[in-house]
């Protein structure tokens, strides 16, 4: 499906979608450059997107396939798509795989979670159908057992394991537990969710011959937005030539970022998407310019993740970075901040998974290496306002995941309701 002009897709939008005639009520009926459009507040859109009473769609549900997002709190988000819309992202995506290290033959375990109207099996399902080498595709799913699928591996020589972070990790865990290594996989594909330098160490002695790659980069409500760079960075996507365009705007002034390392918040407009159009909508990511000519970016983490301890702030990037860089043994292989409230004052934990038991000194060394990176940490704990951080050591499988979509929450806030 080729991609449809700018102004063709607002026009349709204005003429079809009541949410969309309000926001561009004020919008020129000529549109020369994306910047006269509003970026969309996500409260606003998915309000509009409710059953029945819809105001944000352009037509009815006659041919259309409809995803639900993974979040378990707040207004549930559908996401449909004609059959058409469909069929063209997820050939572009196929392709994005082939980019990503998919070769003719690979045979391919799919370890993403379906049910309750997620997307990520089948949409990496009907990828690897449209996707322009030939493949053997394995439906595994993420409620398989690890040990089923260690077995799996060895026993069909799966060459390819396509899954969420977490859950590549703890099929790792089932292999370096059972003293195998899993020589037949030569390649990784991730998606759902940034894959972390912590797991790297537990994903190198399962499969010492597989490269890691992004399976792509795409969501529930934003779509389709960027597809893998071959390379050693996997956080570096670009947009899909002809279907969508990407900005990071400024997280103060809301401009378009044009220099190359200045991160920003990521913006998608979808050029094929005409059912539930989107036009400028904020994926909730940030990212930054590697080659801004073509559309070329570097993922840097979530708008809205990290912890507030106090006046402190916490994101969740750094901290991490600061304790893999006191932890050069490895023994770290996944970290979550856990927020709680005790006498008066909040705390933070660090919880950290491994799978062999670090020696008693490192947690003090992890603290000391978080104050010298955030002073301002240790100053709030003498004044009073809040206590010592707190280094907790967990197995791998202990950190708590998105029940549905097995993604690993970053921050866990069991503060009590204020």
């Amino acid at each position: 499906m080729p991609a449809k002009p700018l102004q063709e897709l607002v026009d349709f939008a204005r003429r079809n979608s009541p949410f969309y005639a309000e926001l561009y009520r004020d919008v020129p009926q000529t549109v020369s450059h994306i910047t006269e459009l509003p970026v969309i507040d996500q409260g606003a859109f998915w309000a509009a997107n409710t059953w029945p009473d819809n105001r944000l769609l352009t037509g009815p549900l006659n041919d259309a396939g409809v995803y639900k997002t993974g979040g378990t709190t707040g207004v549930p988000k559908f996401s449909p798509w004609s059959r058409t819309e469909h069929a063209d992202s997820v050939t572009a995506f196929g392709a994005g795989m082939v980019q990503a290290g998919l070769k003719s033959g690979h045979r391919v375990a799919n370890l993403f979670c379906a049910g309750e109207l997620y997307g990520g099996f089948l949409y990496i399902e009907n990828a690897l159908h449209h996707a322009p080498v030939e493949n053997v595709r394995l439906p595994v799913g993420c409620a398989a057992p690890n040990e089923y699928i260690a077995d799996l591996i060895t026993g069909f020589g799966v060459h390819v394991l396509a899954g969420e972070p977490m859950k590549l990790s703890a099929v790792a865990e089932c292999l370096v537990q059972r003293g195998e290594a899993a020589d037949t996989v030569e390649l990784l594909l991730f998606g759902g969710d940034l894959l972390f330098d912590d797991l790297r160490p537990i994903l190198a002695r399962a499969f010492p011959k597989a490269a890691i790659s992004s399976v792509g980069y795409a969501s529930i409500d934003a779509g389709l937005v960027g597809a893998p760079v071959p390379g050693d960075d996997v956080r570096i996507h670009e947009a899909f030539p002809n279907r969508t365009w990407v900005e990071l705007l400024d997280d103060v002034t809301g401009e378009p970022i044009t220099a190359a390392g200045v991160p920003g918040r990521v913006v998608v407009t979808n050029l094929f998407r005409t059912l539930m159009p989107i036009l400028r909508y904020p994926t909730g990511d940030r990212a930054e310019w590697v080659d801004p000519d073509k559309q070329r970016f570097r993922l840097v983490g979530r708008s809205d993740e990290g912890a507030r301890v106090g006046t402190v702030a916490m994101p969740t990037e750094e901290i991490r970075a600061v304790l893999l860089a006191a932890d050069p043994e490895q023994y770290i292989s996944g970290m979550q901040l856990v927020q709680r409230r005790w006498n008066g004052r909040d705390g933070l934990i660090i919880r950290l998974g491994c799978t062999e038991q670090p020696p008693a000194e490192l947690s003090e060394r992890l603290v000391e290496a978080v104050y010298t990176a955030r002073p301002l940490y240790p100053a709030e704990v003498e004044s009073g306002a809040i206590h010592h951080l707190t280094v907790e050591w967990v197995p791998r499988s202990g950190l708590v995941t998105n029940p549905r979509t097995g993604k690993l929450q970053q921050v866990v806030d069991e503060r009590p309701p204020a």
